[in-house]
């Protein structure tokens, strides 16, 4: 009875600490859900399409014009403006009205029909990294596909069946069944990842936050008096309604991604909703590692923010961690997030039985009791609290 009471008390507390001040509704609810809307609404179609190009046509001939038409059917590509030289379409770069601009040189129906080899300049502002690559891949594709044409128009010409000249070609034709993201769509990638690492960061700065201001304020005696000196139950008692609030925006973040949005989910919603939970409740135990090892508000919010922010290039979402070097990626199973993107590829994007992503349940369930093993140096350094800035 008497435990239970005092977690009733330490919970109270939080709840009265959570309203207390708006930082904490702020980072709770506010962060997640905007982060969640603005990838959902900025990347709606799922890919850029359309991306203003100019043209710049030197030779004027057939073959240019065809090519022009061709750039022009490109879902990728625009072709908004035709300038009259290089430095006219420089300029619109540089101003922002196109992303990119291709020259055709004089002489290129000559060349082409000479079997020489023309060349069609284009030119990217990478500092719009996406629009720029987008318009040089379909510049690519049409450039394939020019080639192509004007090598079998020779073949023909030459007396070879347009049958044999297309099989000479292209003498294997390959399929391509994109994975998971049949759509390619940029959306599917960006929102599964950043939406759950801001979720993630967000847990461990609020738990750090939390528990480290009771001990720069000095209130940390009061704190485990009120949990009858358990620090157990105060901690506990503190992070609990964190872990509720925490995992019922998650949840509600999954519904827009995967019902409202309608992002691949070809496994049970559930178990997904567990990963949700499981995750919370595993980065709330990797801040209390930190707490516990260096109960310091400055020093262990740092720690807490420069592994939240690397979690998002460690965890596999950008790169392979089979690729890494071999520190980074032993590291990266460190992070509580990690698992829960395997449990994603698995059960949403993937959707195998539950029984081959057990491991990572039980990973994320690990993360509490290596934290329990810390909780006595926590409570040391509540029962005497110095603050050091």
């Amino acid at each position: 009875m008497k435990r239970t009471a005092g977690l009733r008390t330490t919970i109270l507390r939080s709840l009265h600490q959570l309203v207390s001040r708006k930082i904490y509704i702020a980072a709770m609810i506010g962060v997640p859900v905007f982060c969640v809307i603005f990838f959902l609404s900025l990347l709606g179609p799922g890919l850029p399409l359309k991306v203003p190009t100019a043209i710049v046509d030197l030779d004027n001939s057939q073959m240019s014009r065809q090519v022009i038409r061709s750039l022009n059917a490109m879902e990728l590509v625009d072709i908004s403006d035709r300038c009259d030289s290089y430095v006219e379409a420089l300029d619109k770069v540089k101003n922002g009205s196109v992303f990119g601009f291709f020259v055709i040189p004089t002489d290129f129906q000559q060349k082409a029909l000479g079997n020489d080899t023309p060349t069609i300049d284009y030119y990217t502002n990478l500092t719009y990294f996406v629009p720029g690559t987008l318009a040089y891949k379909g510049f690519k594709t049409v450039a394939v596909s020019t080639s192509g044409s004007i090598v079998k128009t020779t073949l023909v010409s030459a007396g070879v069946g347009d049958r044999m000249a297309g099989t000479m070609l292209q003498p294997m034709v390959f399929q391509e069944h994109p994975m998971g993201n049949p759509w390619l769509n940029y959306s599917i990638y960006l929102t599964n990842s950043f939406v759950p690492g801001v979720i993630a960061l967000m847990v461990m700065l609020v738990t750090v936050f939390s528990i480290c201001d009771e001990i720069k304020r000095g209130t940390s005696v009061g704190w485990l008096s009120d949990a009858g000196g358990s620090i157990v139950t105060a901690v506990a008692g503190k992070l609990l309604p964190q872990t509720v609030i925490f995992s019922l925006v998650g949840i509600m973040c999954q519904s827009l991604i995967f019902g409202w949005s309608h992002f691949p989910l070809n496994g049970n919603p559930w178990h997904m909703v567990f990963a949700m939970i499981l995750m919370v409740i595993a980065c709330q135990s990797f801040a209390l590692i930190i707490v516990g090892a260096l109960p310091n508000l400055r020093l262990a919010l740092s720690i807490a923010s420069l592994i939240g922010i690397l979690s998002f290039s460690v965890t596999g979402f950008s790169f392979p961690v089979q690729s890494m070097y071999g520190s980074i990626g032993i590291f990266s199973y460190l992070i509580p997030l990690r698992y829960y993107f395997l449990i994603y590829v698995d059960q949403a994007l993937n959707g195998i039985p539950l029984y081959f992503s057990r491991w990572y349940y039980i990973a994320l369930l690990v993360f509490p009791f290596v934290a329990l093993l810390l909780l006595g140096n926590l409570k040391k350094h509540c029962l005497r609290p110095v603050y050091v800035p």
